[in-house]
């Protein structure tokens, strides 16, 4: 009897310990992305509302079709090799929060913090709330045919999107990659429907507006830079795979292949897309067109051209969660460095996500809503990305003369980083050179203004300061039930 209950209790324990060894064994973020989920993120967060969007801007600047779509390839192999830049630097710095801690192992944690400043409260939510207002306007076009839809609805339903969006990825990281998987399939779908519909045109003699086709080409350095600026918006979250580098299954193989199969695939359905709008518009309609898919689509689709928009805004929510997936990542590293609140560093015990640092994104990028300029929002957002996309790049090139200690599972060819740092110098200027505008002086000025903060709250730290933050954390990691991230054992 002894030795049965024995054998039993053995069998108990055993049982129990393989149900203990089942469990994460720290609340940390979790390795569960992986090359499928990696290569979605990608093609699912560039594939937004830029291609929708930008071919008329990037037309208008260029004003010919033979222009426009070499500027289209063009930025395609300007993002592929900022991207494989940036794989060099998450595979030899594997932490989340993209260019932050490039920008800390490179400069120190000045621009560091002056970069995660203008991110959390500039770059990241103006294009988390540009999308969810595309997403928006797509939506409510079909119910209001003929006249555009009130502003006040609109709004209303972008912030509800953020809303929905917000509380996904703050659930479940795993419940957030299988949306964007879902949502990267249905806009896959969408993009092949107007390929297709338009190479059967192609074939069918519909090249009469690739006729001389670099007629009323503009060829001045402020147009062509406006170019890019236009369609390097449509192929922006090239990066957005490095905010997630410690929750990618085995980044030294994944990251890399993710990029070079992610990019050149959109760079490709890009082209295509802009060949097809061609079939069916003159440079002319096309620039008098609100929405150029959904001309595409009333042309080509009829009586089926409803799945136009319902598609595209199906584009748009995908890359907003996307967007969201992995800036919520910035948030919370840059409260890891104690660059901002604690509190947004921390872990949902349940849920093992960075809720805090979601939530708190998601409030910003709401408010920025409220003026709703799309346009205005587009210029401010460019203008600071590029700004920090090419200061991250330069750090690569100081990096491997200051920092040769460090392993490099990937390494790009040296004019690689310096040609994409020179770009990122032209794509800087040349907005201010051509059409001088007072929202680029706002944006410098708000990203300095960082550094009262930084002095303030971060390098000094006040004792006032601390006393104030102390108890609203406190305050907040009981009512989300949050804690801080552990260390994952050797």
């Amino acid at each position: 009897m002894e030795e049965t209950s024995l054998r039993n209790r053995r069998e108990d324990e055993k049982s129990i310990q393989s149900i203990q060894n089942k469990e994460p064994k720290t609340t940390s973020l979790q390795k569960e992305v992986g090359l499928l989920s990696g290569i979605c993120i990608i093609v699912g967060t560039i594939i937004g509302s830029g291609i929708f969007i930008s071919p008329k801007s990037v037309l208008s600047n260029t004003g010919s079709v033979g222009p426009c779509l070499i500027i289209w390839a063009a930025c395609g192999v300007l993002a592929t090799l900022g991207a494989l830049c940036f794989a060099e630097l998450g595979t030899m710095i594997t932490k989340s929060g993209g260019e932050y801690p490039y920008l800390m192992e490179a400069f120190g944690p000045v621009p560091a913090y002056l970069f995660s400043w203008t991110s959390l409260f500039v770059i990241k939510p103006t294009s988390f709330a540009i999308i969810c207002l595309s997403f928006s306007e797509y939506v409510c076009a079909p119910f209001y045919s003929g006249c555009s839809p009130p502003p006040v609805v609109v709004k209303c339903l972008a912030a509800a999107a953020i809303l929905l969006i917000i509380t996904v990825n703050s659930l479940s990281v795993r419940l957030g990659s299988y949306v964007q998987n879902v949502f990267t399939g249905a806009k896959l779908v969408i993009v092949a429907i107007i390929v297709v519909s338009g190479l059967v045109l192609l074939a069918q003699g519909n090249t009469r507006n690739f006729e001389n086709s670099f007629e009323g080409t503009k060829l001045s350095v402020g147009a062509i830079g406006l170019a890019f600026y236009n369609g390097l918006w449509a192929y922006d979250g090239w990066n957005q795979l490095n905010y997630i580098t410690e929750e990618l299954r085995n980044p030294f193989r994944n990251l890399p292949l993710a990029i070079i199969i992610g990019i050149p695939l959109v760079t490709g359905c890009y082209i295509l897309m802009n060949v097809s709008y061609f079939t069916v518009m003159t440079p002319t309609e096309l620039l008098q067109s609100q929405a150029v898919a959904v001309t595409f689509g009333d042309r080509v689709l009829y009586p089926a051209s409803w799945v136009v928009p319902l598609f595209v805004a199906f584009s748009t929510i995908g890359a907003a969660n996307g967007t969201c997936f992995t800036a919520g990542r910035l948030v919370y590293v840059a409260g890891r460095e104690g660059h901002m609140l604690k509190v947004l560093s921390y872990i949902s015990v349940k849920r093992l996500t960075p809720a805090p640092a979601i939530i708190f994104y998601g409030i910003i990028a709401t408010i920025y809503i409220i003026p709703g300029d799309i346009n205005s929002l587009v210029n401010y957002f460019s203008f600071a990305a590029w700004l920090f996309y090419g200061l991250t790049i330069l750090g690569l090139i100081v990096m491997r003369f200051t920092r040769k200690d460090l392993e490099r599972p990937i390494k790009v060819p040296i004019f690689i980083p310096i040609l994409v740092t020179l770009i990122s110098v032209f794509l800087v200027l040349a907005p201010i050179i051509s059409e001088p505008a007072l929202e680029y002086l706002y944006c410098v000025l708000f990203i300095l203004s960082g550094l009262i903060f930084y002095f303030l709250f971060v390098h000094y730290k006040f004792g006032w300061a601390q006393r104030i933050s102390k108890p609203i954390t406190m305050y907040l990691q009981m009512l989300m039930e949050v804690v801080p991230a552990e260390e994952a054992p050797e």
